[in-house]
């Protein structure tokens, strides 16, 4: 299987195969059949980085469930705060060109985040480093200590929500 980065390098390499064929006739088919492979593309860019955000909420409601409980099972918060740092680390290519509204697939992302994308990198950055301070609070079991990163990890998702995500 693909890596979903490299999906839509996968389709526009057949799209330009497709397009430098000298004969119009022998183009319309490979063409197509490019075209078909991009939407394909695309859908499944779109379906990866939503299973991405789903993995990630449900680790973020392991953790708060837990943070909220009164007395927090370090066994079950350690692990969970440790994973969001993995489960970002490639957060950047989530959102390659053609992955949003303009490819026609229902999606919750804006078009700011192609029409502002130094604006977007720096809220991914904010929110790596914040996950990675929080993997760090999960090895110290300092449940203080962990409690503080996950509030600033959350801080950085709703930051990026704001600008960059639908309702």
């Amino acid at each position: 299987m693909l890596k979903p980065f490299l999906i839509p390098l996968t389709c526009a390499a057949a799209l330009s195969l497709a397009a430098c064929s000298e004969d119009a006739a022998d183009t319309a088919a490979p063409a197509a059949e490019g075209a078909a492979s991009a939407g394909e593309g695309v859908a499944a860019i779109m379906e990866a980085r939503h299973e991405a955000f789903e993995k990630l909420g449900k680790t973020f409601k392991t953790i708060s469930d837990q943070l909220r409980s009164g007395s927090p099972d370090l066994s079950i918060v350690q692990p969970a705060a440790a994973s969001v740092p993995e489960i970002t680390k490639d957060m950047e290519t989530w959102f390659p060109a053609g992955s949003g509204p303009e490819s026609g697939i229902k999606t919750d992302a804006l078009a700011a985040i192609w029409e502002k994308p130094e604006e977007f990198a720096a809220k991914i950055a904010a929110h790596k480093t914040a996950a990675a301070s929080l993997g760090a609070a999960a090895g110290t079991g300092d449940i203080g200590a962990i409690t503080a990163a996950f509030k600033a990890t959350g801080a950085t998702c709703g930051s990026c929500h704001d600008s960059f995500k639908a309702d």
